[in-house]
């Protein structure tokens, strides 16, 4: 069990986050996991990352409250609000910009989400970049026949819904809802690196204890699934995140995530140079 370490990232905001920290660089296939908040912001107090350069990985943002407007190099631009999701490869490299929309920014209001870092294999490090944005509507959403457990199924499958979002690297992005009490075994194939992390309520842990607010839990390699109970009086908000390892060599400096030390000074070279482009505010 990890506890996410709380910190200030962009121009002010704050994050949970399990990795990268000191006791765990990465969770192959995943480089990062921050939880946006949860915080509540007056009018004219929300934050956001300004323009920022990406390259050999892609990001995965997820709302659950507030609403965020984007914008790249490339001259894509768009907005995310609670439940919507944007899948961003960014390949080659861009240069993105992550801000709350105007209307939040102006009336204020809850804060929260995630972003998630997935590693490209070596072969697609420097494939055109490209987004896929899915609104919430689209997410599919499963209940369990006793219906004390729902889902969201963001990437890959459960109970029996499919995700409509297409990934690179085979990964599972699941979020549950779990009544109290109640349990859910989730196949993951035995190949995968696997963990969960606790937005609210309290999760049976094993050896580790009850996982709580802001804690990842890892689980072993032993099995073809992963078993999630509610512990406690509350419902368990839980999301479920399983990889298939790349096994390849990691090089990373901030934004860049690459194999080798020299192509972490080429990505260096190229956004210096202006090569990744610019974004037109």
């Amino acid at each position: 069990m990890v506890t996410a370490s709380a910190k200030y990232e962009g121009a002010g905001f704050l994050v949970h986050r399990p990795f990268p920290i000191r006791e765990l660089h990465d969770f192959d296939p995943f480089m990062l996991l921050d939880e946006m908040g949860p915080m509540d912001v007056r009018p004219g107090e929300a934050k956001g990352a300004p323009d920022h350069p990406h390259r050999g990985f892609e990001t995965v943002t997820y709302m659950l409250s507030g609403k965020f407007e984007h914008k790249d190099s490339y001259g894509h631009s768009g907005k995310l609000g609670p439940g919507d999701v944007q899948w961003m490869t960014a390949g080659s490299g861009l240069i993105h910009s992550e801000m709350p929309e105007r209307g939040f920014l102006q009336e204020g209001g809850r804060l929260h989400g995630l972003q998630l870092w997935v590693n490209l294999p070596k072969r697609d490090k420097m494939i055109a970049p490209h987004y896929q944005e899915i609104p919430s509507r689209r997410i599919p959403l499963a209940t369990s026949n006793d219906g004390r457990v729902t889902v969201r199924v963001i990437a890959g499958e459960a109970l029996g819904q499919s995700a409509v979002i297409e990934t690179r690297t085979p990964i599972q992005f699941l979020h549950f809802h779990i009544g109290p009490g109640a349990t859910i075994s989730q196949p993951v194939p035995e190949e995968f690196n696997a963990f969960a992390y606790v937005l609210g309520g309290e999760m049976a842990a094993g050896a580790a204890g009850v996982g709580k607010t802001h804690q990842m839990v890892i689980f072993g390699r032993d099995g073809d699934e992963a078993e999630l109970q509610s512990v406690g009086e509350a419902v368990l908000d839980v999301l479920l995140f399983a990889g298939q390892p790349l096994g390849e060599p990691v090089a990373r400096w901030g934004p860049f995530v690459m194999n080798t030390q020299q192509e972490i000074q080429e990505a260096i070279r190229d956004y210096q140079a202006g090569r990744m482009g610019s974004i037109q505010h």
